[in-house]
């Protein structure tokens, strides 16, 4: 039954949970914050941040009006497909993520405020489609259909993956990373790390960190390396590429990497399965020239885009 129905709903298509896509140009999907009393697009200024809880990080400039998210009152994080103004967010929203206040770090060019989910709505396709993805292909466990739903609207956005490096004597460590942000007008960077994380401890010890952009053309690599995040990798010697060092830290990095920064952590805070590291950056340098980049997106978007006929390019 569940073959017959997943080609009737489903025909010609591959079901999986996330999707590996590449984007050629800017980014189509929007995100907006909305309380009784303001409504501004967080498109570009909001991060992922931890998933259990989930907590997202939005970044606001000291010039902008911080105030209102100080207050007390719930917020409502909208996922919408298109620029969307406020009369016709609510019907054009394919989620909706409803936080309160949590905690935030502030700084002197602005404050990164952090707000935790309380709960979510997903419209990406049919209800019926949605519970038979979900009891016949997701359901896990620990995966509730309320976990599930707020999986799919934070990866409503799309993500993108970066790699992460760091070096202490004779140890190193090479991953990928798509729980980030950069705030690019400050020079500052948000870091989400799992507790589990085998480089977490001496980043915080050392206070140091490098960030990199890539091409998805080297996603089978990228992927590769995700094994190091529990575990120390091989010898720089065994890696199947050819590294190169950032210029103050002297980290190892990708060859084929299209920069770095080299980032000093200046705060953190325990979200929960995620520790938050706020960095500044104190080095920048541009390596290779590349056009797109490796990004993260639930397939429930995927599937939300096909029908509209507008899907990203799958990586």
């Amino acid at each position: 039954m569940k073959d017959i129905l997943r080609k009737i709903l489903f025909p010609n298509t591959t079901i999986k949970e996330y999707l590996s896509v590449t984007i050629n140009g800017s980014i189509q999907e929007k995100v907006y914050l909305k309380t009784e009393k303001f409504f501004i697009d967080i498109s570009e200024t909001h991060y992922l941040l931890c998933l259990e809880p989930m907590v997202f990080g939005i970044w606001r400039n000291k010039e902008e009006d911080v105030v209102t998210l100080q207050e007390k009152s719930e917020f409502r994080m909208h996922f919408t497909d298109s620029t969307c103004d406020n009369d016709n967010l609510e019907k054009n929203s394919i989620a909706i993520l409803t936080l309160d206040f949590f905690n935030k770090i502030e700084d002197e060019c602005g404050t990164l405020f952090l707000l935790r989910l309380k709960r979510s709505r997903i419209h990406h396709i049919s209800l019926f489609k949605t519970l038979f993805l979900f009891f016949a292909y997701y359901r896990k466990p620990k995966l509730s259909f309320n976990k599930f739903k707020s999986f799919v609207t934070a990866f409503s956005y799309p993500r993108k993956v970066c790699l992460i490096s760091f070096n202490q004597n004779k140890y190193y460590n090479i991953f990928p990373m798509d729980l980030l942000g950069e705030i690019k007008d400050c020079k500052r960077h948000a870091f989400g790390l799992r507790h589990s994380n085998a480089a977490l401890s001496k980043i915080i010890e050392t206070k140091k960190i490098v960030v990199s952009e890539v091409s998805f053309n080297y996603k089978n690599i990228i992927y590769q390396l995700g094994k190091y995040h529990k575990a120390n990798p091989p010898s720089f010697d065994s890696l199947p590429f050819k590294i190169t060092y950032t210029s103050n830290f002297e980290f190892y990095i990708p060859e084929w990497a299209e920069n770095y920064k080299e980032i000093k952590i200046l705060e953190t805070i325990n979200l929960g399965s995620q520790m938050l590291l706020w960095g500044e950056v104190v080095n920048e340098k541009t390596l290779n020239s590349f056009e797109s980049y490796l990004y993260h997106i639930h397939f429930l978007l995927y599937l939300h885009q096909q029908k509209k006929g507008q899907s990203y390019q799958l990586a």
